[in-house]
């Protein structure tokens, strides 16, 4: 089916003006279609032709100002409205639709513990269409009036505040204008807890069985919500644009949140089953506060097309954490960002597939290329670029700015030369300027320091690979008089780069370490100089602040990705200094870098006995320095650390007896299917363990666990069941299709799976073609063979982008796959080479 182009958005966006949908949605008809009924009222500029979108299962009728149609010219995905004439217009659609079970359009899920079944939309970025007939583009708002027939128990959710009929129809209020990718629904037998805030109703809604979980952290989750609700009128001149706020927490989600006006869908696994750590609480009420931010800045006003996505997501990604900083007990979320987030941009920043956070227009022809930029880029490389542009224009008149955007383009459109004048009006400063050089530009600059000093005084030059302008904050870092071991702060200066004038000499003498970009506030790679790389690999632990911790360990990260650093050399570093650390996310960033990359990538074969024992001895040293109880988050990290680098059976096998690691914590759902899949890995279990545990934990996360030990088992005959799950019979679920790809490729059953290496290149390209962008993006991310790290799977994957029949989500997936593996060869030939 035929993507929307930009030239045929902007072609109908000039004939037609779309004033009301009113959409009827029927539930009961079955568990593989329903019924939509679609009335749309809208305004010809001119006489034309133009088209309408929809995906049904059975196109029944459609009229146009009372004129009956034919079905039978739906082409694909479009339905032609020929010779309209200018004026006021009328189109009635009725058909029935197919439920999806990969995500997209009308999701459908039906409960394995309790046999419940809900369905929910998710329309972004062009799947309206599988759902009622649209003008499917994001600036043809209009407003919407939806009515709902669902089973009698069930509970009906939309943008809007809803109302149950006598005969069992919901009614949603109709919405201000809105684009059609952000119509939600919601129905089922939800479990509700509901309170208002600011006169407006607030809910938060999950599945009846993980009724008791939600109820156990509404508390927490409610005040996160009402501290940045709050936070965010501060700040935003514009008062809250909608007449509720719902939170539902549903199955199967691909994404972590969308910000579906009034009423945010999150996954469900937010809804915590088993133990977590603080920094995963901090996670989800960043994405609270991620969404909640979309309400004004995508919803509020929206982009024009799809080039701009950036505008939504970095803006969302930028305000997430710093509202969360400011509002709510997690005050260093700029910790995980630049452990977790940055890196994600930084990566994919150096790829092929690398692009201008704002990209031309013409590099985003179409709905297809644009559901490709959904990435590190839009998100986290455009809040660090945001993040910037604060240090560099300075709150006040960022948040200025802001304001006036809003105000000039409510419940409108936006493009990016809207907001940079909305900025513009607000500071002498050249934002046009600044937006050329951050936002048109593809690549991470990189600050390489010269340091020279005589006697009491020293020189620091940063040198700078790239071409846009920062402003940085050096850390300069002296040994402690009375405890040499331990690094305490001279000072921290401001400066620019590239700086306008000559350095100048700074008092003091030499310091034992010097950090470019400290509190990292802006995007780009940092390296240290000799004395200061040296004085990081010895006492990184001892740097009193987290958030230059982290700097550093990225810096370390990004020499050991360039190969200007050993593997092993980063390992040994996380050897020594992660079981001091106390930072949570600090902690989980790099164990979970130096586990799934540097060991099980960039180490080969036979020396990755080696790193797993090292990672052991890590992990180990941090449940020992835990075993009082006082840092309950950086043992379970450390659990979680060991069981993923158990090369053993049995310290597992008595856990699970136990139920519990001596001394804690007790194995919850989640540790528990984490150890049996690694004893699945190992040759350890069996179908009888994995069915036993699959009894004991029949839930969907249960199931999705099974099926994941299932796949991981070195079994010639569960490989093929598997591989045939995921690749021939297309029933798997988009969770269940993730959880089995995860376990197939397993280190360590190199010659058991060698044979699918080059099958993987062939089914994956039909797979993507049958079962759409998501599913494509599961294979190309989860069910590509990580482990083979060899010139053979580089040149296959090679052969494989030179086809012409593969699908964009699936070629960008790819392609940066191959990417990630060609640097991960030439990492190891680095290293042997010394």
């Amino acid at each position: 089916m035929p993507a929307l182009t930009r030239d045929e958005a902007q072609t109908r966006a000039q004939l037609l003006d779309i004033q009301r949908y009113e959409i009827s949605l029927d539930l009961t008809t079955g568990e593989e279609t329903f019924d939509s009924r679609t009335v749309i009222t809208f305004t010809a500029a001119a006489d034309g032709d133009t088209f309408v979108e929809l995906k049904p299962a059975h196109l029944r009728s459609l009229t146009l100002d009372g004129t009956p149609l034919d079905p039978a010219d739906l082409t694909g995905n479009r339905f032609p409205l020929r010779a309209l004439t200018a004026g006021p217009h009328r189109l009635t659609v009725d058909a029935a639709m197919r439920y999806s079970r990969t995500g997209e359009g009308m999701h459908r899920f039906t409960d394995p513990t309790d046999g419940e079944t809900y369905v929910y939309t998710q329309l972004f970025l062009d799947d309206v269409q599988r759902v009622f007939a649209a003008f499917d583009q994001p600036d043809l708002k209009a407003v919407f009036e939806l009515t709902v027939t669902a089973p009698r128990d069930w509970t009906v959710l939309a943008n809007g505040v809803t109302e149950r009929d006598g005969d069992g129809t919901w009614r949603a209020a109709p919405t201000p204008l809105l684009s059609t990718y952000l119509v939600a629904v919601a129905a089922g037998p939800w479990h509700s807890v509901r309170t208002e805030h600011r006169g407006l109703p607030f809910g938060l809604h999950c599945r009846r069985s993980l009724a008791p979980h939600l109820d156990a952290d509404a508390g927490e989750l409610l005040d996160i919500t009402r501290a940045c609700f709050d936070r965010y009128h501060e700040k935003f001149a514009e008062p809250y644009p909608f007449d509720s706020y719902d939170q539902a927490f549903v199955p199967e989600f691909n994404a972590g949140a969308m910000e579906n006006p009034g009423l945010v869908t999150f996954r469900d696994e937010f809804v915590y089953r088993s133990a977590v750590t603080d920094t995963q609480r901090q996670t989800r009420a960043m994405v609270v506060a991620h969404e909640m931010a979309h309400m004004w800045f995508g919803d509020l006003v929206t982009l024009a097309w799809w080039d701009d996505i950036w505008l939504n997501e970095s803006f969302a990604e930028y305000m997430g954490y710093q509202t969360l900083t400011e509002a709510t007990r997690f005050t260093d979320t700029w910790v995980d960002f630049g452990v977790t987030r940055k890196s994600w941009g930084y990566d994919a920043d150096q790829r092929p597939s690398t692009h201008p956070v704002a990209p031309d227009p013409d590099a985003v022809p179409d709905t297809a290329s644009a559901l490709l930029n959904f990435d590190g880029i839009s998100y986290a490389k455009g809040a660090g670029a945001l993040r910037q542009l604060v240090a560099w224009l300075g709150e006040k008149d960022f948040l200025a700015g802001i304001n006036t955007h809003f105000a000039r383009h409510r419940f409108a459109n936006a493009t990016l030369a809207d907001f940079i004048d909305s900025l513009a009006s607000a500071t002498d400063r050249d934002v046009h300027a600044w937006a050329e050089a951050w936002l048109r530009t593809t690549g991470v600059d990189t600050f390489t320091p010269k340091v020279t000093h005589s006697g009491r005084e020293w020189t620091l030059a940063l040198d700078r690979d790239g071409s846009r302008p920062h402003r940085v904050a050096i850390g300069v870092y002296d040994r402690d008089l009375s405890d040499g071991r331990l690094l305490v702060l001279r000072e921290r200066y401001e400066t620019d780069v590239p700086e306008h004038f000559p350095p100048t000499p700074r008092d003091g003498g030499r310091p034992a370490l010097i950090v470019p970009n400290d509190h990292d506030l802006t995007y780009a790679k940092i390296r240290l100089d000799d004395v200061s790389q040296d004085t990081a690999l010895r006492s990184l632990s001892s740097v009193p602040d987290p958030l230059t911790r982290a700097v550093l360990w990225n810096a370390l990260r990004d020499m050991v990705r360039d190969g200007d650093l050993p593997p092993a050399v980063y390992l040994a570093t996380a050897r020594t200094h992660l079981p001091a650390e106390t930072d949570l996310a600090l902690v989980s960033g790099v164990l979970t870098f130096a586990h799934t990359v540097i060991t099980d990538r960039y180490t080969p074969q036979p020396h990755r006995p080696a790193a797993l024992a090292t990672l052991d001895a890590l992990c180990q040293d941090i449940v020992r320095r835990t075993e009082d109880g006082s840092h309950a988050g950086l043992r379970l990290i450390a659990v979680r650390g060991l069981i993923d680098a158990a090369t053993q059976a049995e310290p597992l096998q008595t856990w699970l007896a136990l139920g519990a690691v001596p001394g804690g914590p007790e194995l919850d759902p989640e540790l528990r299917w984490r150890a049996l899949a690694r004893l699945a890995a190992l040759g350890e279990a069996d179908e009888d363990t994995i069915a036993a545990e699959l009894r004991r934990d029949p839930s969907a996360t249960g199931q999705e666990g099974a099926a994941r030990c299932r796949a991981a088992l070195p079994d010639p005959e569960a490989k093929r069941r598997a591989w045939d799950a995921l690749f021939a019979t297309d029933e798997l679920s988009n969770y269940l299709f993730t959880a089995t790809a995860q376990g197939f490729w397993q280190a360590g059953q190199d010659d058991l799976v060698r044979p699918y290496v080059a099958r993987y290149f062939d089914d994956a390209v039909g797979l993507a073609a049958r079962r759409g962008p998501a599913i494509a993006e599961a294979a190309g991310r989860h069910a590509f063979p990580l482990p083979a790290v060899d010139d053979d799977t580089l040149r296959l994957g090679e052969t494989c982008l030179a086809r012409t029949d593969l699908t964009p989500a699936l070629r960008r997936r790819l392609t940066d796959q191959l990417d990630d593996l060609a640097r991960a060869l030439r990492v190891r030939r680095r290293a042997e080479q010394g």
